[in-house]
């Protein structure tokens, strides 16, 4: 059986984050993956406090296991989610696009598991000073935003660099890849793409239907030209908004054409106006299933990969 020291820290019993991903990750589906033996994640996107708390509510009705909250620092409603978190003695907080620093200390007085997305060695070890409890090390294949470091090359220095355990995130949807990802120092892994076909994932049929269809070259990442690139599968929306990056185009326009497009996607499964984030192991994924059965298949596989590890060695 697949085991970690992040399955015994966390109280779970496989060693798979569900990522946290914005209008998609609720609490039913949070609560499908923790239930399952991961760790769901609920993201707190954009929203206030009274959509997360309605999702919090949502999952502790579904499960009693450990589940997680994504933080996007970016948010408005910052502040107001992370005193909530305390208030609902929230087992573990994961945040991106940001510096959690001035939470931390709050957040780790009250119990919580602090781990933050990173996507470079620097903010790695400036998150471990600050206290988190691990980090999720997450490579360029990614969806959603991301950096130019792939996973292969990400992990090993992260888990050089710091002593606390590594989440490895970006590319990862099979047995091999968490395998993968083990080989190279890290003691989990952050799977976001293939549970967008999860039977329990609320996200627009249309969405599903573009994951299933993909291949290996069907994303494309847009936004270089603003700072914070995002990975999407390609569309009208993708393949316009990439000509106009390199345009002669003002930035605050090309930042409103994206305004509300992802919701477009998962919601209302707009072909013409959404954009559907994924990342690129897309093309390896071709079936729906429920939380339980992904999570038990790439375990699985995982397991007897390592298992045959040893014919590789004289």
């Amino acid at each position: 059986m697949i085991d970690s020291i992040i399955c015994d820290s966390l109280n779970i019993k496989y060693p798979i984050f569900q990522g946290g991903m914005a209008h998609i990750a609720d609490g039913k589906l949070a609560a499908s993956v923790s239930e399952a033996g991961g760790l769901g994640i609920i993201s707190a996107m954009n929203a206030n406090c009274d959509y997360l708390k309605e999702q919090i509510d949502i999952a502790r009705n579904l499960t009693d296991k450990p589940f997680g909250v994504n933080v996007m620092l970016m948010s408005p409603y910052t502040d107001e989610v992370a005193e909530l978190l305390v208030k609902e003695k929230i087992a573990v907080v994961t945040t991106g696009a940001g510096n959690p620093s001035k939470y931390m200390k709050a957040w780790n007085e009250a119990g919580i598991k602090v781990i933050p997305v990173v996507a470079s060695v620097a903010l790695a070890k400036m998150v471990e000073r600050q206290g988190a409890f691990a980090v999720i090390a997450e490579g360029g294949e990614s969806g959603g935003h991301v950096g130019d470091t792939t996973t292969m090359v990400l992990i090993p220095q992260v888990c050089d660099a710091v002593k606390i355990p590594v989440i490895a995130a970006g590319g990862i949807a099979d047995g091999r890849g968490l395998a993968a990802v083990f080989m190279l120092g890290a003691c989990a892994a952050q799977i976001g793409t293939r549970f967008l076909v999860a039977k329990e994932c609320n996200v627009h049929e249309n969405y599903k239907k573009k994951i299933l269809k993909a291949t290996d070259i069907s994303t494309i990442v847009t936004g270089k030209k603003l700072g914070h690139p995002v990975r999407s599968i390609k569309t009208a929306f993708s393949r316009g908004y990439f000509k106009a990056e390199y345009s002669a185009i003002a930035d605050d326009d090309l930042e409103n054409l994206a305004v509300g497009a992802l919701r477009l996607a998962a919601k209302c499964g707009d072909d013409e106006k959404g954009c559907f984030l994924a990342g690129q192991i897309a093309g390896l994924i071709n079936k729906e299933q429920t939380s339980k059965e992904i999570i038990e298949e790439i375990c699985f596989e995982s397991e007897e990969i390592l298992k045959g590890a040893i014919k590789w060695v004289k």
